[in-house]
């Protein structure tokens, strides 16, 4: 089998586990809330649910040695339990289930990330390497027009829970023949290990918790706002698929971008055009949000992409632990999100200053990766 048709599936495995078994939450958000189910506070827990079984999936992955095995086992996990969804009602059972597929997702996305880019690498193929990181997008772009869908023929929470559970068990039998099952399988060596303690890659680890902070409130929350301001409209449906899209594209575009460029320069635009999105949320009209969604998901998932290769850069003996070690960090980053949205939906009646914080989030983020140049060091010392 060839690298192109494994890393295709790579692709299709990352759009199964975070499009549908992670975000699947935000186009349910509206249906869970008009159906008394949890209110915009509960939303805000239910998220955190999410991203705590997110940050101990990370956690848990960092160390993994059976990567195919968690692989797999993320991916059913995440079909299963979105189909478990079906007979969830009120905040606790889903907040359990949010909790499981958080987890899973992390497997997934830890182990593809540590599988498929350095068979990229072997292959000759870093640029289809990188496109593997189009596929969140990809299935918050389907997901999105399955919710366009549902809701034009008057469906609500149920039915979006059981086609998005059938999809991702169709996906993953599809895929269990195509996935790599190569990876790390003994303990790493200390000087490998002792790369993460480099001042670099630890200030990109502090970084990606605060993209996690920044981006989470925007993605968690889009639906729900859309649906706010167009008041039930057909319209309001369009901006999830539509941030999936950009999402996609953004990655495309970030890896047209000529060999040899700087990868931390790319990573600083990507975060600021991110605020500039998540401040954009914040003013009326639909413009506003339109503008919004396109500069939110545009760098969404080529900041992740870029975050990755980075630490390859700083070090590039253990993809797997890079890959765990900074979705950890983000992950850790997500939580405090949801949390600071319910705080603000509690205390201030809705998440402007929620956004405002996660705005300020990906500015810091941005800052921690500047550094002064070799010449201005010199000239300081």
């Amino acid at each position: 089998m060839t690298a192109t048709t494994r890393l295709l599936a790579c692709l299709l495995a990352l759009a199964t586990a975070m499009g549908i078994g992670r975000f699947a939450l935000t186009p349910a958000l509206p249906h869970l809330i008009a159906e008394g189910q949890i209110d915009l506070t509960g939303a805000s827990l239910l998220a955190a649910a999410n991203y705590l079984g997110y940050l101990l999936g990370a956690l848990d992955a960092l160390f993994a040695r059976r990567t195919h095995a968690r692989l797999v086992g993320g991916l059913w996990l995440c079909a299963g339990l979105t189909l478990a969804s079906l007979l969830a009602d009120g905040l606790a059972a889903q907040a359990l289930l949010r909790f499981g597929t958080g987890l899973a997702s992390a497997w997934v996305l830890v182990m593809v990330t540590g599988l498929s880019q350095p068979l990229a690498a072997e292959a000759g193929r870093p640029r289809l390497g990188a496109l593997v990181f189009t596929g969140p997008g990809v299935g918050i772009l389907i997901s999105g027009l399955m919710a366009l869908v549902s809701n034009r023929l008057g469906g609500g929470s149920s039915q979006l829970w059981l086609s998005y559970g059938l999809l991702a068990s169709v996906a993953t039998l599809a895929l269990l023949p195509l996935l790599p099952r190569r990876g790390p399988a003994t303990p790493l060596p200390t000087a490998a290990v002792s790369n993460k303690s480099s001042p670099a890659f630890n200030r990109l680890i502090l970084a990606y918790g605060l993209v996690g902070v920044g981006y989470i409130l925007p993605a968690t929350f889009l639906s729900q706002m859309a649906a706010s301001r167009f008041h039930g409209q057909w319209q309001a449906d369009l901006f999830w698929p539509g941030y999936g899209l950009a999402a996609a594209l953004g990655v495309v575009l970030v890896s047209l971008r000529r060999p040899g460029t700087d990868t931390r320069r790319w990573l600083i635009a990507t975060l600021w055009l991110q605020a500039t999105g998540v401040l954009l949320c914040l003013l009326p009209g639909s413009l506003a949000l339109f503008l919004g969604v396109l500069l939110c998901g545009g760098p969404f998932l080529a900041c992740m992409q870029l975050v990755m290769q980075l630490g390859r850069e700083l070090a590039p003996t253990t993809p797997q632990r890079n890959a765990g070690v900074l979705t950890a960090s983000f992950a850790t980053g997500q939580l405090l999100g949801p949390l600071l949205g319910a705080a603000s939906s509690h205390f201030a009646g809705g998440l402007q200053p929620a956004l405002i914080a996660a705005a300020c989030g990906l500015l810091l983020a941005g800052v921690q990766l500047l550094r002064p140049t070799a010449t201005l060091r010199r000239c300081l010392a």
